[in-house]
């Protein structure tokens, strides 16, 4: 898997590729091996440039046909470990079809969006105000939104840290530098280390707005590329906390939070606390590969939700 992006099945590309190449070595040798005459050279030309015409033409066709079966996927790393899974099933059902994950969160997801760069964005949060007029100021549209799974967002602790369960209000001041030792809530008396996503990922803002109801982040905190960059961070600090998607993080602890735990049933029941959808976006109504890609996911693909670690849509 490549770093930035998993290029995951590419074979219709390389078939195309190497029958061009066979048809003008073919060319290059039947100019090279028939006849020395005048009247057979130019004949020879001839042939060799309608080979090579056609070999164009064919190549053409080719490359626009092996498009239209490639879709582009990007956004958010918090289902970079949902996407990859489901991309990967899809093309052992769906031959010929090649499909590209790439992370780097979901604000670069719907940038590339607007831009008309990628099939799909996926999102760990509602697209903005903003966003919106892109999309409406570039394509007069306003983007489809499309509901694939549920998240319990997670708050991660270190197995060595005796607490087991933290409120949104002290979480709120633990992230925001009210509370800045272990012992306030209970634990040890140690300084807190804090561990946050960059402003590019949405789940970044997602925690701002309903867990530190859009107050700022502490200046202390220290940003990670990736929900894997925090969760090695936690599980190397006895001191650290962290949070990230419900799928993530078997090495650390997935705190409580206002007594009730990250679970599938407390997430259906509408009890956990940070309850969130994972969303894919398009700009406009899905069609042809696209759509049969979606639909799947929709369907079949919820299976796959629940063992990657996420919540399905609905029970199977």
């Amino acid at each position: 898997m490549e770093t930035g992006h998993s290029l995951h099945k590419y074979s219709f590309a390389l078939h195309c590729r190497e029958k061009v190449k066979r048809l003008l070595t073919k060319c290059l040798l039947l100019k090279g091996l028939l006849g020395k005459g005048p009247l057979h050279n130019m004949r020879i030309n001839w042939l060799f440039f309608l080979c090579v015409f056609f070999a164009c033409a064919l190549h053409g066709s080719w490359a626009q046909r092996d498009n239209s079966r490639i879709i582009r996927i990007k956004g958010s790393d918090t289902m970079r470990i949902l996407v990859d899974r489901l991309a990967e099933e899809y093309m052992k059902r769906v031959p010929g079809i090649a499909i590209f994950v790439e992370g780097g969160g979901t604000a670069l997801g719907i940038r590339d969006l607007t831009r008309n760069r990628i099939d799909i964005c996926t999102a760990s949060r509602t697209i903005r105000a903003e966003e919106v007029r892109l999309l409406a100021e570039n394509f007069n549209r306003i983007g489809m939104k499309i509901r694939v799974a549920k998240d319990a967002l997670s708050v991660y602790l270190n197995p060595q840290n005796p607490l087991r369960d933290l409120s949104m209000q002290q979480l709120s001041d633990i992230f925001t530098g009210k509370i800045k030792n272990w012992k306030a809530v209970g634990g040890h008396d140690a300084p807190i280390h804090l561990f946050i996503r960059s402003p590019n990922s949405g789940t970044f803002l997602f925690f701002k707005e309903h867990v530190l109801g859009g107050k700022d982040y502490s200046q202390d905190a220290k940003t990670k590329a990736t929900t894997m960059a925090i969760i090695n961070a936690v599980s190397e600090d006895v001191n650290g906390i962290g949070y990230g998607g419900l799928a993530y993080g078997a090495e650390v602890i997935h705190s409580k939070i206002n007594q009730l735990a990250p679970s599938e049933q407390n997430v259906k029941n509408n009890r956990y606390p940070i309850i969130r959808y994972l969303y894919f976006y398009t700009i406009d109504t899905p069609q042809g590969y696209v759509k049969a890609f979606i639909d799947w996911v929709l369907r079949d693909g919820q299976q796959l939700v629940r063992e990657v670690g996420y919540i399905p849509l609905w029970s199977q």
